[in-house]
């Protein structure tokens, strides 16, 4: 317990050591990717072991406000950014590719344990999470409508549908727990979840960047290009929610702001062909690494605007 509370109290850091890690150990690399799909279900429950069921479910009917930021953030956006890619001629692009599919997705798993990183309750990110999963199948239609290179509608909503359900299986354990051996968790107990949380968040990236370490050394401009194009991206989406955001409550604007930029582009890579994630495969290492920084950088930003 001692352990893990001092892993929560650098908990932005050890997301610093895990991306470091993937990088310099492209052998722990490759035998960890097997097993994300489990770390990212163990990590959902992490999280809705830290917030509970009570907490998640007070204030439940902001659920309108909410989908209405979702469907900004999900269908707005990607529409817009696609009008914006066709008029400058650059779709078909993989940077374009790559845009499209930051902007579209949902939230990343992980982001309520990184708005509890920054100083914030995570039940707001949590709540974004899983609505915006639950309306992808949705909300994804009319961009691969018209962009049909991204794979068909069934294979992007099945994947969703499957995430879905490792969030509600893993919710549904945590809550369950809570509501028996873990009614009143302690502050200590409460940080100690916060320590595996980041444990669990630095193991997760190792297993994202394998393909990293060979770009950085077999094509160093591509991976330079991929590196500034995932930052400029990212931020540029997390200040664009932010400056949007600026009116709300400070948890769910610090949800929104992490989760604009942050968002879960594994499931497009399921429905996409492979020619088109081949050249993607760094982008999808590099990405890994803004939103990792999200703690600190973003962090930084928020704590001294909601001071």
């Amino acid at each position: 317990m001692t352990l893990l509370g001092w892993f929560a109290g650098r908990g932005p850091w050890v997301l610093v050591a895990g991306i470091l890690a993937g990088v310099f150990l492209p052998g722990l690399a490759r035998v960890l990717q097997p097993y994300i799909p489990e770390m990212v279900a163990g990590l959902l429950f992490l999280a809705a072991l830290r917030i509970g069921p009570k907490r998640m479910m007070e204030t439940s009917g902001a659920g309108p406000v909410l989908i209405g930021i979702l469907l900004a953030a999900q269908l707005a956006l990607p529409l817009v950014v696609i009008f914006l890619l066709w008029i400058f001629g650059w779709l078909g692009t993989p940077f374009a590719t790559a845009l499209v599919m930051i902007a579209m997705g949902s939230s990343i798993s992980g982001a309520p344990n990184m708005a509890q990183m920054i100083g914030r309750d995570g039940t707001e990110a949590m709540r974004l999470l899983i609505l915006g999963t639950a309306i992808l199948p949705l909300t994804v239609i009319p961009v691969l409508l018209l962009l049909p290179d991204f794979g068909t509608v069934a294979q992007v909503v099945g994947a969703a549908l499957r995430l879905l359900v490792v969030i509600f299986a893993a919710s549904a354990v945590a809550f369950l727990l809570r509501l028996t051996l873990l009614r009143e968790p302690s502050a200590k107990t409460l940080t100690a979840i916060d320590g595996a949380s980041a444990l669990l968040l630095a193991v997760i990236v190792v297993g994202l960047m394998s393909a990293v370490n060979a770009a950085i050394r077999e094509t160093p401009v591509v991976f330079a290009l991929w590196l500034l194009f995932v930052f400029v991206a990212n931020f540029g989406f997390q200040a664009l929610g932010y400056l949007l955001s600026r009116g709300m409550a400070a948890d769910r604007h610090v949800a929104v702001t992490i989760m604009s930029g942050n968002r879960n582009i594994a499931l497009f890579l399921v429905a996409l062909p492979e020619e088109v994630t081949t050249p993607l495969l760094v982008f999808i290492g590099c990405y890994q690494v803004p939103m990792y920084l999200t703690p600190i950088l973003t962090g930084w930003a928020l704590r001294r605007r909601l001071k």
